[in-house]
């Protein structure tokens, strides 16, 4: 594929063009809003819909995008290390808009309580069946991320998220947290619930003995009579980001040897458009991308960026389009080709905003959504206190609700610093929002949620964030393998982002005072990779905070976010 500057102007003015509808229809009736904001005309004759990350969000939510998502290096102030005005000015987008709250934190209360919450399933259906209507043949792509990061998916071990993407109509998916209930049940649910209905595609992930293919590394699948191959590339790093004992037969890795072997191998079997469904984080897709021959788009997910347009990456083969569709229900891509003597040549992309209030509920989505809550509603129901300020999670370094967790492992357990793991899932709330065991469920949901206190010395706490840190700056994409910065709850320290590994972090102070190296302090934490861990005796986080939170007597103040003194990035246009 060819994309000549002219064509990606097109597709910048594109966005501008989004947020004048969506301005027209702000304050319009769901199904006037349904009619206009969402009336984006079919084109050429192969298309694919795209959703990535929702963890397991079956309601609509509010939630709040980064004010620091900072690229270093050849990254910087490039999509997706854009925040804020910066992203609207490159955008083409007006701020204000419903648009602009769409894509960026700012004025983030203000607009949210204007605009209302985004995704839901109901929703969400609506519109996927809009869309299919008016693209026969079109199929639905997920990303992953899909059965974990709620109550119900934890309690019915995934049971819920499985049933809601069959009718919701997914067609093709690739996995990350999936793995993280087990290989058993990852297998389970692909041989039972998914068999003849919804392909589970993985090029990258292959057995410990023998190298054989876990899972089908691509489909082929023709729409419109235009064959078109589907290869997966689930998250590389599955065994290091979370435990390995929970795919502990499994080997995963990036692979782009084998994934250039796909591509061909899909090329030769006649396909004439390879997509990959990809969760390896944008970064990684764009230098995937630059070295693999043959890919027409990466749809890609992990990373939780909502970027607007398709980035062109040049490689040895032509043009290949990056995307990614943001998290939590919030977007959907669409992907339009234009297929012409067996080859791609044009295309058109939309990032659609998932505004609950101008999408009418799909009442079939709707009454499976109630049928699965219906047991634990009481539960989940269940107010613990109010917060007086805005809860959020998604950045780099810190966010109102990992401040909150920290402070509360601290105080419950007597530890003098916190770490929260770099989660970017999690929904946000505003201030004056009840904090239910559900929305706390949201924040800490996982299969291996238990809380621990661990003495280290100051020696090993700077390693420890050298190394989170390391993951998240390498100047290589290919080394940055998940997450955002660790949290920090009690300890000052500084950050270079820039520097090389070993070298980022500095001034590290407790209550004002340097920490020693040889010193030993008590860490408080949680969601420990170690496989002993399960059998240790210790609480889940989530017992932890409640306690802490029916402690505050009805209402939590708001939080100051302990957040590192950032060194040499000012003028990032990746930093609000």
């Amino acid at each position: 594929m060819n994309l000549s500057k002219r064509e990606f102007l097109q597709v910048l003015g594109a966005a501008s063009a989004a947020g004048m509808a969506l301005g027209q229809h702000a304050d319009a009736d769901a199904a006037t809003a349904q009619q206009g904001l969402y009336d984006v005309k079919p084109f050429g004759n192969v298309s694919f819909l795209h959703m990535t990350d929702c963890h397991a969000q079956l309601l609509p939510i509010h939630f709040r995008e980064p004010s620091v998502n900072l690229g270093i290096g050849a990254m910087r102030g490039q999509p997706p290390h854009l925040v804020g005005e910066h992203l609207l000015k490159r955008m083409g987008v007006r701020p204000g808009t419903q648009l602009a709250h769409g894509y960026t934190y700012l004025d983030f209360e203000r607009a949210a309580r204007r605009y209302g919450k985004v995704g839901g399933f109901a929703h969400l259906s609506t519109l996927v069946k809009q869309l299919k209507s008016q693209r026969p043949g079109a199929l639905l792509l997920d990303g992953g991320d899909t059965w974990q990061g709620s109550a119900t998916s934890l309690w019915t071990n995934a049971q819920d998220m499985v049933d809601a993407c069959k009718l919701l109509g997914v067609d093709v998916m690739t996995g990350h947290w999936e793995f993280t209930y087990g290989m058993d049940r990852v297998k389970e649910i692909i041989d039972k619930d998914f068999e003849g209905k919804v392909d589970f595609v993985a090029q990258n992930v292959k057995t410990n003995d023998f190298g054989d293919p876990v899972f089908k590394p691509y489909v082929i699948r023709p729409i419109n009579g235009v064959p078109c191959a589907i290869i997966g590339q689930a998250f590389p790093y599955t065994p290091i980001a979370n435990p390995r004992y929970m795919v502990a037969d499994w080997s995963f890795g990036i692979q782009d040897e084998n994934m250039q072997a796909m591509v061909d191998e899909a090329r030769g079997k006649g396909a004439q458009v390879v997509v990959v469904i990809s969760h390896n984080g944008m970064d990684v897709d764009l230098k995937m991308a630059s070295r693999v021959r043959g890919i027409d788009a990466i749809f890609g997910g992990h990373t939780h960026d909502g970027v607007p347009m398709a980035i062109p990456v040049k490689n040895a083969g032509g043009t290949t389009l990056v995307t990614n569709a943001g998290s939590n229900g919030k977007f959907l891509g669409v992907m339009d080709f234009d297929v012409k003597d067996g080859k791609v040549s044009d295309f058109r992309y939309r990032l659609l905003p998932v505004f609950s209030n101008q999408l009418k509920a799909d009442p079939e989505m709707a009454a499976l959504i109630t049928k699965i809550r219906a047991p634990y509603e009481a539960k989940l129901a269940e107010k613990l206190a109010v917060t007086d300020g805005l809860l959020y999670r998604r950045g780099n370094f810190n966010g109102s609700w990992d401040q909150l967790i920290c402070d509360a492992l601290m105080d419950v357990q007597g530890a003098e610093i916190a770490f929260s793991p770099g989660f970017r899932w999690g929904t946000s709330l505003l201030p004056g929002q009840a904090i239910t065991r559900e929305l706390l469920m949201d924040q800490v949901a996982t299969t291996y949620s238990y809380a621990t206190v661990t003495p280290m010395t100051g020696e090993t706490i700077k390693t420890v964030l050298e190394d989170v840190c390391d993951n998240l700056f390498n100047a290589d994409p290919y080394y940055q393998q998940g997450g955002d910065m660790v949290r920090v709850g009690g300890l000052a320290y500084s950050c270079s982002p820039n520097e090389k590994m070993g070298s980022r972090i500095g001034d590290m102070r407790l209550n004002g005072k340097p920490v020693e190296a040889g010193k030993t302090y008590k860490v408080a934490g949680w969601a420990p990779v170690a496989e002993e861990a399960r059998s240790a005796g210790n609480k889940q986080v989530w017992d932890v905070v409640e306690t802490w939170l029916k402690a505050q007597g009805g209402h939590v103040k708001a939080r100051k976010i302990n957040t590192p003194r950032l060194i040499g990035v000012d003028g990032n246009p990746g930093l609000a």
